[in-house]
């Protein structure tokens, strides 16, 4: 299987060094994105889903530290590079006490990053086995499990991938693939159908958009709205307006 790589840095340059000088095929690797800070990393993240992440330590806005900090409370099984041009133990302090794979000094080395890829690709192998081994006994009804765990618990604000995947005991990445493989929709789109199916019934009775979007758990407005626009092709305004009309 192929490992999904992301890079994190707000110098081009050196993400463009990072992607040229690594034989990624060899490592099973792939880079799927990069990002030029931390926020736009953040942003982008829940739709990259990446295995490993590079990431600068010193960047504008959210430094390398408080990314992971995020990032890791979002995807614990995340395995991170700090990358940093200064040689300074309290930021090495600091990373230590992160959820971080490594800690490497800028300019890259490419043997030292590939040595360290190697070790990390050996890690995630054994947990995708396991993974793999524990879901050919909990696999034929593992997903239909997961769907109505999702039917029952969609107003769950707090319900993602990672939480699922860790309730069910498998690796995060691994569930993705196989969630979309057995349903025909990835794990978001069919979270995002349950909650949208729920909305519709509601916006039937005129119920305010903000007292829907939180019933669905989706406690942000203007992403409910997104969210319905797109399931829907017309605004909750506009739909809610469509019916008490009638």
């Amino acid at each position: 299987m192929m490992y999904r790589v992301m890079i994190i840095d707000d110098e081009m340059s050196a993400r463009r060094l990072l992607q040229a000088s690594i034989d990624w095929i060899s490592l099973d690797m792939e880079v799927v994105g990069e990002a030029a800070s931390g926020i736009e990393a953040i942003n982008i993240i829940d739709e990259l889903r990446p295995d490993i992440v590079f990431v600068d330590i010193s960047m504008p806005f959210m430094n390398g530290i408080e990314f992971t900090q995020l990032a890791t409370k979002r995807y614990p099984d995340l395995m991170i590079i700090i990358l940093t041009g200064f040689d300074d133990f309290e930021y090495a302090r600091q990373c230590i006490r992160l959820q971080v794979v490594e800690y490497m000094l800028k300019p890259i080395v490419r043997q030292e990053v590939t040595e360290v890829l190697t070790k990390i690709k050996e890690n995630l192998d054994k947990s995708n086995i396991r993974t793999q081994e524990i879901g050919q006994v909990i696999t034929p009804s593992a997903i239909e499990q997961i769907t109505q765990y999702l039917r029952d618990n969609f107003t769950d604000s707090n319900i993602n991938l990672t939480s699922v995947a860790q309730h069910f005991g498998f690796n995060s990445s691994y569930l993705s693939r196989k969630f979309k493989q057995e349903t025909g929709k990835s794990f978001v789109e069919f979270l995002i159908k349950c909650r949208m199916e729920r909305a519709i019934g509601l916006a039937g009775t005129s119920k305010k958009m903000f007292c829907t979007a939180d019933a669905v758990g989706i406690p942000d407005p203007n992403y409910f709205g997104r969210c319905f626009k797109k399931y829907m092709g017309i605004s909750y305004s506009e739909y809610v307006n469509s019916h008490s009309s009638r």
